[in-house]
């Protein structure tokens, strides 16, 4: 029988500092974006795999055991000498977090040539971005993996930016990494926030089309409680989804929440997304958005980055409310994976 292919994510894993909204006291809490999308890829699902660099310290164990609680394969995770990231965050009165981070000489950043040769061989998606894909020295390592892996053909390679402005630094120089990071990737998803941040000038759709133009395929906005909009190669007319209703606790982990949803709707409707991704049609890339769409807003119901299982999503799928003529659940996606 032939394994199941991997979804690998690689890039950091920090600890938040969350404040209790009860008590005001911080709970030490495992995260970082690509942390957040490993953990929902898992528990949707996926065989999973993450690259990141635990410190062998207490919070590096933290983060450790919470990924192997997951069942997510941990052979591509080297113990790190160096002390692990720490993210403060803040939450406002409409539930939106900012960070401040703690992330100087710290273990995520540090990558050899040889912890990256780690990649699990049943790789058919990779996915990276946020502070790692842009902080050296080990940025321009990954970056070189992953230009490898495009030239290959054999993996889908999935890209967020998830832009930090306090870790990236001045809007000219975030531009230039960003695009050499969307250059390298097949997928992109960003926030309206994100692309406002380093394209004040520029709208959205402009933005969008300037990213296919560097390479990508698909780009995917997310737009909060107005739900996302995708924009394809070849001049085909953007995608919108609307946004799901919910009574929001906060927003800690919805964008990873969301990318999480979006790589599970490739991998639940084909074994190899790459050969797929171009053929995408209208009604199944809704579908998947639709679902993406859905995960992020379950995560926002509750406290912190803590997105849902499959079970749960399916349950929320069959018990929804699917607009006239449309059906939430192909016969493709009915089982976690298909064919």
């Amino acid at each position: 029988m032939t394994a199941r292919a991997v979804v690998t994510v690689i890039g950091e894993a920090i600890v938040d500092l969350v404040p209790d909204r009860a008590t005001g006291e911080y709970r030490e809490t495992p995260g970082g974006s690509p942390f957040n999308v490993a953990i929902g890829l898992a528990r949707l699902g996926n065989r999973t795999s993450l690259m990141a660099r635990f410190a062998d310290d207490r919070y590096g164990q933290l983060l450790r055991t919470a990924a192997a609680d997951e069942e997510i394969d941990l052979r591509g995770a080297p113990r790190a000498v160096e002390r692990a990231s720490v993210a403060t965050a803040s939450v406002d009165a409409a539930a939106r977090a900012t960070y401040d981070f703690d992330i100087d000489g710290t273990a995520d950043w540090q990558w050899t040539v040889a912890e990256l040769q780690r990649l699990h061989r049943d790789t058919a998606v990779l996915h990276f971005g946020s502070i790692a894909s842009w902080t050296p020295p080990g940025a321009a390592r990954i970056a070189s993996l992953v230009g490898e892996l495009r030239a290959s053909g054999g993996v889908l390679i999935s890209y967020d930016p998830n832009i930090r402005p306090a870790a990236l630094g001045e809007r000219a120089r975030g531009v230039e990494l960003v695009e050499d990071s969307v250059r390298r990737a097949h997928v992109v998803k960003a926030s309206s926030e994100d692309v406002e941040w380093l394209y004040p000038a520029l709208a959205v759709d402009e933005v969008a089309a300037r990213w296919n133009g560097l390479g990508a395929n698909l780009v995917v906005v997310t737009d909060g409680v107005e739900g996302a909009t995708a924009y394809r190669q070849g001049g085909r007319a953007p995608l919108h989804r609307p946004g799901n209703p919910v009574t929001v606790v906060d927003t800690i982990g919805a964008g990873d929440a969301f990318t999480s949803g979006l790589l599970t709707g490739f991998m639940r409707r084909c074994r190899h997304p790459l050969r797929w991704i171009e053929r995408l049609s209208d009604g199944t890339l809704a579908d998947v958005i639709d679902e993406a769409v859905l995960v992020a807003a379950i995560t926002c119901e509750r406290a912190g980055a803590d997105p849902p299982r499959i079970g749960e999503l399916l349950d929320r799928l069959r018990n929804g409310h699917p607009e006239p003529g449309r059906t939430k659940l192909g016969a493709a996606a009915h089982h976690p994976f298909g064919a």
